[in-house]
Formats: structure tokens, C-alpha cells, sequence
């Protein structure tokens, strides 16, 4: 019963991101597409391996990315840890373990920042310098 008490005390655009990442971790992708808005633009380093740096966009997108995941990495795990409530966007600090398909492993520091419109997801962006994601999510360094 103390798991229900902490998750009501945590910010529901927090709680969201927290669904957003574990069901990444699931690759559910349609408890994904569920947490996103129809119009979401997520930009992520596996478009730069896929797709020449575009962003993904919209449901169709998101599908793309997950399907560009599984074709472009052999594992790969994102362990967020910290999790900064900025009203409506949440900048979240933890790490990335990925191994490819040609032998690339990273295991590095990571953040993601995520922006919330109408209890959805509609904006995301992932970081490998913490400084520009804090300056991105307009915070003092």
C-alpha cells in the first residue's frame, strides 16, 4: 500500500514520463502511442543511425521509432533516475546502455527532456551534454 501513497505524491506530468519510460523499456508501443499526443515530435540519437537526424513525428513516427530501435541496436536500456518537474516539462537525468548491431557499445550519462500538452506527451528530446539539456529546459547551470 506505501507504493500507491508515493505515486500519488509525485506530479502527474512526472508520472507520465515515468509511464513513458517503461513502456519504452516494454516496447509496449501502444501503451506509448496511448501516453502520446497525436502530434508528437520526439528526436532521439537513433535517428541520426537511421534516418540522416530527423526528428520522429506523430503515432506514425513513434512507430517508426521503435521499430528503428529494434533494427539499429542489439540492446539497448535506459535507466532514468532523476526526474525534475518544470510545470509543463519534465527533465529527466539517468543513463543509456547500447550495444549495435556492428559492435558500438555506449554506456554514458543521459537526459531527456519532455514537454506535456493535455495530459500527453507531445515533445521530447534526448541529451548526451547535460549542460545543453539543462540550458534547453531554460535552467541555470
Amino acid at each position: 500500500m506505501a507504493p500507491a501513497a508515493v505515486e500519488s505524491n509525485i506530479p502527474d506530468n512526472v508520472a507520465l514520463v515515468r509511464r513513458v519510460f517503461e513502456a519504452f523499456t516494454s516496447r509496449d508501443i501502444e501503451a506509448m502511442l496511448q501516453l502520446c499526443s497525436l502530434d508528437i515530435e520526439f528526436w532521439g540519437p537513433t535517428a541520426s543511425f537511421a534516418r540522416d537526424g530527423e526528428a520522429y513525428l506523430g503515432h506514425d513516427g513513434m512507430r517508426e521509432y521503435f521499430a528503428d530501435v529494434a533494427s539499429v541496436w542489439r540492446v539497448l536500456e535506459v535507466v532514468p533516475h532523476d526526474f525534475q518537474d518544470l510545470g509543463d516539462r519534465v527533465l529527466v537525468f539517468g543513463r543509456v546502455y547500447a550495444r549495435g548491431e556492428g559492435g558500438y557499445i555506449s554506456d554514458s550519462p543521459t537526459q531527456w527532456l519532455w514537454r506535456v500538452r493535455d495530459g500527453r506527451v507531445a515533445w521530447g528530446r534526448v541529451f548526451t551534454n547535460r549542460a545543453e539539456a539543462v540550458a534547453a529546459a531554460g535552467l541555470d547551470q
